[in-house]
Order: structure tokens, then sequence, then C-alpha cells
């Protein structure tokens, strides 16, 4: 996801690496920080595959700073991964928001349904963080207050992302 969101970022303008961290940070929030031993490798393999472009600058002291843009070849790649979204990229939040927060870059909207599809799908299916058995427990199977609570909580998330996502593909 940390590839995606470099390739997303960069597909609405160059920007300097430490400039892209910093939305990084800010998309996956404090659940999944984005250090620089992990920013910087990404980086450089994607510069590396063709689909970035990394050009030197001068900058405002002695250090040069990095300037990075989408290739025409990243932005392919970029679409691709978009339209191909699946398995943990929609049934792992952090990872769905990631690609949510880029889909609008897929140029047909059919593309964006089906994405939005899948996500539908998946949560429509019965789930639980416990479970009796093969049974999903809900918020009224269990006496634990805490777990009562998630589960609540969960459940009202997922109602509402299920109503989000019936309205925009309506």
């Amino acid at each position: 996801m940390l590839e995606l969101a470099i390739l997303g970022f960069l597909a609405e303008g160059p920007l300097h690496g430490y400039q892209l961290r910093h939305r990084i940070a800010h998309l996956s929030g404090h659940t999944q920080p984005v250090s620089d031993g992990s920013l910087y490798p990404a980086i450089n393999r994607l510069v590396n595959a063709g689909l970035l472009d990394r050009r030197t600058e001068p900058g405002a002291s002695a250090a040069q700073r990095h300037t990075l843009s989408l290739t025409d070849t990243g932005h392919c790649e970029l679409l691709r991964r978009l339209q191909d979204a699946g398995g943990l990229d929609i049934s792992d939040s952090t990872r769905y928001f990631t690609v949510l927060a880029f889909l609008s870059h897929l140029p047909d909207t059919a593309d964006q349904h089906a994405v939005l599809r899948r996500r539908l799908e998946f949560l429509e299916q019965p789930a639980s963080f416990f479970h009796d058995k093969d049974r999903p427990l809900g918020a009224d199977d269990t006496d634990d207050p805490y777990r009562r609570g998630m589960l609540t909580i969960a459940r009202a998330t997922s109602h509402a992302e299920r109503s989000w996502l019936r309205k925009v593909l309506a």
C-alpha cells in the first residue's frame, strides 16, 4: 500500500520526498507510521522500475533536494493497481482506504464501481472478531462490555459504509 500511496500522491503532481512522506503520514495516520527506512527504499524500487522520475535540485541550504514525479509507465501502473484491487486491498480497512483515496484517478466510472462492489460484497458477508465454533458472534452474544463495544462500533461502521456504497453505486 505504501507504493500505491506514493504513485497516487505523485499522480497529483511532483513532490519532494519530505512532502510525500508528510502526505502519506496523514493518510495512514497513527495506524501505520511511515519511516524513512520504508519510504525511501520503496521510492528507489519505483524509480528503478521506471515508474517514478527523480530530479535533483539545489536546496535551501547545502543539501540537494530530490523532486519526484510520476512517469507515464507509473501512471499506467497506478491505474492497474486501482482497477485490480482485491483480496486484502478490499478486506483490510487501512489498505482499502488507500485504494479509496486514489480511486478517482480511474477514468472509467464502471472500473471505480467494480472496486466498490467488491468492497460491498465483502462487507455483506457475516463477520466478527469473535466466534462460537464457526458462528460469528454479535454484540448481543457476549457479556464482556468491551467486546460488546468493539462489535457495536464495528456494526455501526459497517452499516454506514454499506449505506454509502449503495448510494454511490445506485
